[in-house]
């Protein structure tokens, strides 16, 4: 059973020091990964990734040392209007409500970020996208939940 009241502002801290806010990478944990990690108390977070453009990665979470929930991910960038400066931007506002990737909605300029999310911390899928100026830019698919 996980303690969702201390998990979820950990796992929301955790999401904003490390890729969302620019965070120094951690030593890969496979060839050509990219590793982020954030440790509190009990908890460890770590995000992996593999590719640039085209990506594929695991967040997860460790209260002890036992993993007790992980959210996978998968996207790609579309066109050259995609800004990762404005995907980091979108991915501070992650909300308690909606842990898993950024807030519902959420635009700066000609940019437009919007995320669906189906189902509940315990059991979820999601999809995110950016726009430029109503012309999709990049998409990514996320999926997870409670391990434990």
């Amino acid at each position: 059973m996980i303690n969702k009241q201390s998990l979820i502002p950990f796992l929301c801290k955790a999401k904003k020091v490390t890729y969302a806010g620019k965070g120094a990478e951690s030593r890969p944990s496979r060839p050509a990964s990219h590793d982020l990690q954030f440790q509190e108390g009990d908890y460890l977070y770590i995000d992996s990734y593999l590719g640039g453009e085209k990506f594929s990665g695991e967040e997860a979470v460790w209260d002890n040392g036992i993993p007790i929930w992980c959210m996978n991910y998968s996207g790609r960038v579309i066109n050259e209007h995609f800004n990762g400066d404005f995907l980091k931007e979108a991915l501070l506002h992650v909300p308690e409500d909606y842990p898993y990737r950024g807030p519902l909605f959420y635009q700066n300029g000609d940019y437009r970020y919007q995320c669906t999310i189906h189902g509940d911390f315990e059991w979820f899928q999601g999809f995110e996208e950016i726009f430029y100026n109503d012309v999709k830019a990049y998409e990514c698919y996320f999926h997870g939940g409670a391990i434990v």
